[in-house]
């Protein structure tokens, strides 16, 4: 009858044992897809600080393509500002429209005020983007005071 005892003290601390381990298993493996989870988190994170930091410096690139077309007539120059645009457009890069619209801090700066219907943008002065729908880079603008 001691044998029988021993052999199911032995058959229950075995089967404690092989639940403890299930346990550490299960736990081990949600603590490594958790692991996978932030990895693959960090990695998109990365890649898009690294894409807007890319696309800040082509910006002012393109604000100067843009401001010597205003002075020639120039089809390449033109052909150059729509190819980089829908390169960008592509990228998620949306230009933030701003002309004769309610000023909006959000996504406008205001650099001047000159006389104009009263808090409507009258001139863009930069050109601003969002990237993915989050400000890239506000627009500078000007905004009526006054007037009409």
């Amino acid at each position: 009858m001691a044998k029988k005892s021993s052999k199911i003290n032995e058959v229950q601390t075995l089967k404690k044992k092989n639940e403890e381990l299930e346990g550490h298993i299960k736990r081990t493996l949600a603590d490594y897809q958790n692991l996978e989870k932030r990895v693959a988190e960090e990695r998109q994170n990365l890649i898009k600080s690294a894409t807007r930091g890319f696309i800040l410096k082509l910006l002012p690139a393109l604000d100067t393509l843009i401001l010597a077309k205003k002075h020639t007539e120039d089809q390449g120059l033109e052909l150059a500002i729509q190819q980089l645009s829908d390169i960008l457009e592509k990228e998620g890069v949306k230009k933030i429209e701003t002309f004769e619209k309610d000023f909006d801090p959000k996504y406008m700066e205001c650099v001047t005020v000159a006389e104009g219907e009263d808090g409507k943008v009258i001139e863009e002065l930069k050109t601003g983007y969002t990237l993915n729908e989050n400000v890239l880079r506000a627009s500078q603008v000007a905004v009526g005071k006054g007037g009409n």
